[in-house]
């Protein structure tokens, strides 16, 4: 009976097309952080699309701030977060009202123009550095204003 069991949980992992073992392939897209209205606090968002095996984001840093944390958004709820997958073949997006960046004690206040200098820190691809251009407060990125 063991056995049994043994072998059909393999064979469920052998039937899986899910590219688990394969190396991420990470491209960062649609980075962008809202003008912020107070000196202390800012939030960031972008999608990270992988078209290898999954990954998992476990940390930002940024010349911005010593302090940026993960967050998800649940029922209206945000809380913080250790990491986030970044499923094999899929997308990890940060969006407003969904998971997001959060920048607090910030070096200075940035305006509309400015680009922030992020490090994304990976399990598996290690580190990727992105350009955060700063949109205004009321960005929408999808009609691009």
């Amino acid at each position: 009976m063991l056995t049994l069991a043994a072998l059909t949980l393999a064979g469920c992992g052998a039937d899986s097309s899910a590219n688990t073992s394969a190396r991420p392939e990470l491209k960062v897209t649609g980075a962008y952080m809202p003008a912020p209205s107070m000196d202390t606090m800012a939030a960031g968002f972008f999608t990270v699309t992988n078209s290898g095996g999954a990954d998992t984001l476990t940390s930002v840093t940024s010349d911005l701030s010593d302090d940026v944390t993960l967050h998800s958004t649940k029922d209206g709820t945000m809380e913080e977060e250790t990491a986030f997958t970044v499923p094999a073949d899929g997308t990890l997006d940060f969006a407003s009202g969904g998971n997001h960046l959060m920048f607090e004690k910030l070096t200075h206040r940035p305006k509309q123009g400015e680009k922030v200098s992020l490090e994304l820190h990976f399990a598996k691809s290690g580190t990727l550095k992105i350009s955060m251009p700063v949109q205004s407060a009321t960005y929408n990125p999808k009609t691009g204003h």
